[in-house]
């Protein structure tokens, strides 16, 4: 029996979720969580074959979750189960560590073969992302801006993008605002973009926030 933990601030999708999970004998939802920093400290306390990570949560969106839980538990696969397309997050969140990225629109048995996968130490591709990841090998010079940022300048982007401040960023990853600044620095650079109003513009035109 896998035992899964479900982290999305939603109730009626975890309910969702659980209910599919539910109808199978070799998959059990084992807990559930509805911020990142309650999912941290479950995965402190117990043992979890996979967890299903959304990314947009108060108090700690996934990016952050994903970001630690590879430090708290590196071994632990996720599997990101998101409303937003493969195209806007999965590659970045995918060189970030997580082993499969799905779309909430995704079928009931799609979603199932990709916990069953992800918790038997396998990686799931999508047919979606698999076009992505083909493209991206195929064209690099295509790839979105966004998706030229390291794990750590993604987190920075997405906080300033989401008009959070230098000081309130470094507090939250706990880093210095000096770093938060080189970081910024960076992304602006890679990103031919000139201010945070512009990284906020760029985050809204290609649906990275809302």
């Amino acid at each position: 029996m896998k035992k899964i933990l479900l982290v999305d601030d939603h109730q009626i999708v975890r309910q969702g979720l659980r209910n599919l999970i539910e109808l199978e004998k070799d998959l059990q939802v084992a807990d559930e969580a509805s911020t990142g920093i309650e999912a941290l400290n479950l995965i402190r306390k117990n043992e979890y074959d996979i967890v299903i990570l959304d990314v947009t949560m108060p108090q700690k969106n996934g990016i952050d979750t994903l970001h630690d839980l590879k430090h708290i538990a590196p071994n632990l696969p996720v599997l990101i189960l998101s409303g937003y397309a493969e195209e806007q997050y999965a590659l970045n969140l995918m060189r970030s560590g997580c082993k499969g990225y799905l779309s909430k629109d995704a079928d009931s048995d799609e979603i199932i073969k990709a916990i069953r996968s992800i918790a038997n130490g396998r990686k799931y591709i999508s047919a979606e992302l698999a076009e992505l990841l083909t493209n991206e090998l195929s064209n690099p010079s295509d790839k979105q801006l966004h998706e030229t940022l390291s794990e750590r300048e993604f987190q920075v982007f997405f906080k300033l993008a989401g008009g959070l401040s230098p000081i309130e960023i470094a507090n939250e990853l706990n880093i210095s605002i000096k770093t938060v600044s080189t970081y910024r620095t960076r992304i602006l650079e890679k990103m031919s973009l000139k201010t945070n109003a512009d990284m906020t513009y760029y985050a809204i035109k290609y649906g990275l926030i809302i």
